[in-house]
């Protein structure tokens, strides 16, 4: 499975969540640290699944350097 860098910020009205390094917008939202992180992690797999593998391209070029 593929591992990705994610970020989630708390907000007033609940919590916000965005990978880093794949090409797109992919956004993942929720009540909770959780349900963002849940949210996100399958936003990430639809969005693989829709436009393939060449959108984390950043991700793998990232990974090969270290």
């Amino acid at each position: 499975m593929l591992q990705v860098k994610t970020i989630v910020e708390k907000h007033a009205d609940g919590y916000l969540a965005y990978p880093l390094g794949l090409k797109g917008v992919v956004l993942g939202q929720g009540d909770s640290y959780e349900e963002a992180l849940t949210d996100v992690k399958s936003a990430i797999a639809f969005h693989i699944e829709t436009f393939g593998a060449e959108v984390d391209l950043q991700t793998r070029r990232h990974h090969r350097r270290n």
